[in-house]
């Protein structure tokens, strides 16, 4: 796991990232941006200064999100040789496809629905009073190489470890707190001109708890569609099937939260994309698999890097045509502050336990 530093005020982070993988985030950048031009992730053909355009647009509403972190975007962009709306595409690509399609009105074509990531909250009950946030990081595999880890110490916000890709700002993480913030990929069709999911998670992991945190994305002018989960030092937690136009809301108790990537509660269902048949499965699949290993006491570490690895349903190859695969995993213990990382398939690779400092 490539594990670096940031520090600093908004611009003097966004410099560092930007530079320090400027080569690589205009690479991945062009792939992104070539899927749209494609038409097969964004429901038809479309020209690059089309894209651009939808993207530019999205500005005012990330700078009204947060200042701040629009700051260090724009600063990242401007450091790697990329425009501010390259850098909405990069950072925030299933959010901006999400957005596209409503935008043309086109369908989202099977082959390229993605099922990513199997996520879970263990309540502290059934961790000899400490629990756990942990997923698995699933993805397109050409996304694997870009998988990186940042150590952020903000000038005015706590500080944070951040599992992300280059070029966006952050995707799963857990800050000095403990507050834990992670997420499931969600396929939208009220995709809507406003923040990608990206800016969305390191705005919640400025949050003192996980009831702040979630309130945040409540309030959050959401460009797509993501399943976003909580959960912080004194035990709480809650997750959120978070589209555009609607936000149900499931409080932690007793029993661990697990989420893969179809919906669960009606409102959203009525919003959620066609799934074509193998992928529903395989989400149906990973949820039984994870609930059925969580389902007693005394849970450690070890169990769930075990659950992250189990190699029939959760831990992902790629394989023709969707080409998603495990590509990373993260663990957290918001009681004691402890992150574990994995970079590549879980099943092939070692976790790390990264520090704060």
């Amino acid at each position: 796991m490539r594990v670096v530093d940031l520090a600093g005020s908004p611009e003097m982070m966004g410099r560092t990232h930007g530079t320090t993988f400027a080569p690589e985030i205009r690479r991945y950048t062009n792939e992104r941006i070539g899927l749209v031009m494609s038409g097969l992730w964004s429901g038809g053909p479309m020209s690059r200064s089309d894209v651009l355009d939808i993207a530019e647009s999205m500005l005012p509403a990330h700078e009204a999100h947060s200042p701040e972190l629009t700051a260090e975007m724009l600063a990242m962009a401007d450091a790697a040789g990329i425009t501010g709306a390259e850098a909405i595409i990069v950072g925030g690509f299933t959010d901006f496809v999400d957005t596209v399609r409503a935008e043309l009105g086109g369908n989202h074509p099977q082959p390229v629905i993605e099922d990513d990531c199997t996520a879970f909250i263990v309540p502290d009950n059934r961790c000899n009073g400490a629990g756990f946030y942990g997923q698995t990081w699933d993805m397109h595999d050409s996304a694997t190489e870009h998988v990186v880890l940042f150590r952020v110490t903000p000038d005015d916000a706590p500080a944070a470890l951040v599992f992300t890709t280059v070029g966006a700002l952050g995707q799963i993480g857990m800050n000095e707190l403990g507050v834990c913030v992670g997420i499931n990929n969600l396929v939208s069709t009220d995709g809507n001109r406003g923040v990608v999911w990206t800016n969305v998670v390191r705005d919640a992991l400025t949050k003192p708890s996980a009831d702040e945190a979630a309130e945040a994305v409540l309030k959050a002018d959401l460009s797509g569609g993501h399943n976003f989960h909580f959960f912080d030092a004194d035990g709480i937690g809650s997750t959120i099937e978070a589209f555009p136009s609607a936000r149900p809301i499931e409080v932690l108790a007793d029993d661990p939260i697990v989420r893969t990537n179809h919906t669960l509660h009606a409102e959203t269902t009525a919003l959620q994309g066609p799934r074509a048949d193998v992928l529903q499965d395989s989400s149906i699949r990973r949820l039984a698999t994870a609930q059925k290993m969580l389902d007693r006491d005394g849970i450690e570490v070890d169990d769930l890097i075990s659950l992250t690895r189990e190699p029939d349903a959760i831990c992902q190859v790629s394989r023709e045509p969707y080409h998603v695969e495990s590509a990373g995993a993260a663990i957290m213990r918001p009681k004691t502050k402890e992150f574990w990382a994995c970079w590549g398939l879980p099943s092939a690779n070692d976790y790390e336990k990264i520090e704060f400092s």
